[in-house]
């Protein structure tokens, strides 16, 4: 008798990269210079892109801003071949397989072949920080990490201390871009071929090597490998971390920034796509059982109860946020209950909650072992044919045989699933993302 596996998991296999909420923040950005003397109860009109939207931080507890820096050149001939011999990628975590984890990749730039070592030690430092915030701090399991070198001609990266400061970097790294202190650009077709050379990217951070306060998100990217934005962040500075996880919410929560720019402009455009901003105030929102109705009136970890608060996507009217300070906001506060949840559901759209150690289309005798892996706290259930063998509820090894399979030269469907049991998912259309459930063909 053999075993013939396949696998299914619920809605959330690799899917082509989602960007509807960057696309939408990115042409709030865009549009907003052009539109700042146009009378309140306007809506913007559309603009024109040139160039390449960013957000940036000019302090560890401000408002992020945007502007647009000049997008990089394509890569030459020449400068793909080096790119392809130079670095090693190296496993900083490993929870699983590539195709079953969120895979981070941190590259480094401003480190010289004798620092590479260095910048591997940033990599862990600042994954560490990244993940001390909730949802990363209870879903770490989730996560593969990668470094991949980049080796540069010198150490540091140009505007450090002072904009007159240049230096020759793999990334081309720097301070003062556009002339803006803080605003730490990189040349992001490096970035995409550098990225490449790990086995997988989910998430991408450039961490150049500095002490200074400073990074960038590059929300509105086109990627070949896969990654829905960059964050870029000082390697040394212990507040640059924060950039990373704010940045976090747009590619992998699809959430909205919640600020405004402190002017006036009232937004009468359509519902927004972003989970986190609405047009619709609290009654509304219950009444119509729209947006984030389900956790109105909850008491939310950065402050205060989930409500309907005025401001946020950049306007100061006619759009509302969930709560009064989140970390979409401004740097240092927490994700609101709405943000988790979209963090949660973003997690999952590339990580399972099970996985397995018999590969898809890999064979057993009758008699064999699967095992499973699922994530912490979520139970495996075993089924035969549909119907659940109750015995080997929570079990990680099981045989086939044992589960109930009879030797009868038919054909049987051995068949696991696990969910996360988390409470701070509510909305069912996220919940389907959390189940993951993998099927093996048995034949008598």
């Amino acid at each position: 008798m053999r075993i013939r596996a396949s696998v299914r998991t619920s809605g959330h296999r690799r899917p082509a990269p989602l960007r509807a909420a960057a696309a939408v923040g990115a042409a709030f950005a865009a549009t907003l210079a052009l539109t700042a003397a146009a009378p309140a109860g306007a809506a913007p009109a559309p603009a024109a892109r040139s160039g390449q939207p960013v957000e940036y931080f000019t302090g560890p507890g401000g408002h992020p801003h945007h502007t647009t820096v000049p997008a990089s050149a394509p890569l030459a001939p020449a400068a793909r071949t080096s790119i392809a011999a130079d670095g090693d990628v190296t496993s900083l975590v490993k929870n699983g397989p590539v195709a079953d984890k969120l895979d981070v990749v941190f590259i480094g730039d401003g480190y010289t072949a004798d620092q590479q070592e260095d910048f591997h030690k940033a990599a862990r430092a600042k994954w560490e920080k990244m993940t001390a915030v909730e949802p990363y701090a209870s879903y770490t399991k989730l996560f593969n990490v990668w470094a991949v070198d980049a080796v540069s001609h010198d150490s540091g990266v140009s505007g450090d201390p002072t904009q007159d400061v240049v230096r020759d970097t793999a990334l081309g790294s720097g301070f003062f871009c556009s002339n803006t202190e803080r605003l730490l650009c990189v040349d992001t077709a490096k970035v995409e071929a550098y990225a490449a050379k790990a086995p997988a990217a989910d998430l991408v951070v450039v961490l150049g090597h500095s002490s200074k306060y400073g990074g960038a998100g590059y929300n509105d990217v086109s990627s070949q490998v896969g990654y829905d934005g960059i964050a870029t962040a000082s390697s040394d500075n212990d507040q640059s971390d924060q950039i990373a996880v704010h940045e976090t919410g747009h590619s992998l929560g699809k959430l909205a920034d919640e600020y405004d720019y402190g002017q006036e402009g009232t937004y009468t455009g359509p519902e927004p796509t972003e989970a986190n901003i609405s047009t619709l105030g609290a009654d509304a929102m219950k009444s119509q059982q729209k947006k984030w109705y389900r956790w109105l009136g909850q008491e939310s970890p950065d402050g205060g109860k989930v409500g309907a608060y005025e401001g946020g996507g950049y306007y100061e009217k006619g759009l509302n946020r969930p709560t009064d300070n989140s970390i979409m906001r401004t740097l240092g506060r927490e994700f609101n209950l709405p943000g988790r949840e979209a963090m949660i559901a973003g997690f999952h759209r590339h990580a399972t909650s099970l996985t397995a150690e018999v590969p898809t289309g890999q064979t057993l005798a009758r008699g064999g072992a699967l095992r499973v892996t699922p994530l912490p706290g979520a139970t495996p259930r075993w089924y035969v044919d549909g119907r659940e063998a109750r015995a080997a509820r929570g079990a990680t090894t099981v045989r086939p045989a044992a589960l109930g399979v009879p030797a009868d030269g038919r054909r049987h469907t051995v068949t696991v699933r696990a969910t996360d049991p988390t409470d701070a998912v509510r909305d069912p259309s996220l919940r389907s993302l959390l189940t993951t459930e993998l099927s093996w063909r048995v034949k008598g």
